[in-house]
């Protein structure tokens, strides 16, 4: 693992447009060689996109193990490169939304769903905003440690463990005023889950966003990263969501998954299709995977 943790020092050293091409060529091999995930992907992607045919589908996943791979070359930059250089990298859109809302005492989740850029612009805005995130713990204890280290940066963020629970995101933000970083989009299991459609699919998700909502008064603001065509990264802030939460948590989740696919269709590469999304299925319902 110290060998890895080398790895991304040095590639943090090399120039940003270098550490693109390093990472779009092991994406190639990625596709070829990781081939469990690379069924995954297939899978999501021919259950999501039945109107694409095989050879669109794979060109896509192409991309997609491309933009992976940059995600995992750049940790040597959230890690060890100086702040300002991540600032290079990265733009706001509209994050007056997201002002507007703090300067206004307004308590905020940040709806953050998985698309590969999420770490280059969240090292970003953790320079200027303080979070309250959610983490899962690695098995691996050296890797654990780094990305706790990494976490905690900018010592502007507070980190939730998955095992704690809803209760303790509930109670840390009414406590502060800090918004929370929220990442529902992955398969956690059928306990605390709704099925609610994502790409006309049945989809295992969390209900959890509705529930904090009504219980701290939070406003709803979306956040999506997108990587542009020169691998610098947008994040953009979408306006507050109106009449949200509604009695209904069920109309709510789908209005979230709803969302979420919205943005997915926009930037169809980026978004995490290695991932089990499907993998939790109604009962009597046979596995995807």
């Amino acid at each position: 693992m110290k060998f890895t943790f080398l790895i991304l020092y040095l590639v943090s050293k090399l120039p940003f447009r270098a550490i693109q091409k390093l990472a779009d060529g092991v994406g190639i091999l990625a596709y070829c060689a990781v081939k469990p995930r690379r069924k995954v992907g297939e899978t999501n992607l021919k259950k999501c996109f039945p109107e694409l045919d095989d050879n669109q589908r794979k060109a896509l996943l192409k991309r997609h193990f491309q933009h992976m791979a940059k995600l995992m070359f750049e940790y040597g930059l959230y890690w060890y490169a100086p702040a300002e250089r991540l600032r290079r990298f990265v733009r706001y859109q509209d994050k007056h939304h997201l002002d507007n809302a703090l300067a206004a005492g307004e308590k905020v989740i940040l709806l953050y769903p998985h698309f590969t850029a999420f770490e280059m612009a969240v090292y970003t805005l953790n320079q200027d905003v303080p979070l309250i995130s959610m983490y899962s713990h690695q098995k691996n204890k050296a890797m654990d440690e780094q990305i706790l280290k990494g976490r905690h940066r900018y010592d502007n963020v507070f980190l939730i463990g998955r095992n704690e629970g809803l209760r303790a995101i509930i109670k840390k933000l009414r406590a502060s005023d800090w918004p929370f970083l929220y990442l529902p989009d992955q398969d956690f299991g059928r306990n605390d889950s709704v099925f609610v459609d994502f790409f006309g699919i049945q989809t295992a998700t969390i209900a959890g966003l509705s529930r904090i909502a009504a219980m701290t008064g939070a406003k709803v603001i979306p956040a999506i990263p997108k990587r542009e065509a020169d691998n610098t990264v947008t994040l953009r802030f979408y306006p507050a969501w109106e009449n949200f939460p509604t009695e209904n948590a069920l109309a709510d989740t789908q209005r979230m998954n709803s969302f979420i696919e919205e943005r997915v269709r926009e930037m169809p590469e980026q978004y995490f299709w290695l991932h089990k999304r499907f993998k939790t299925r109604p009962e009597g319902e046979e596995g995807f995977y």
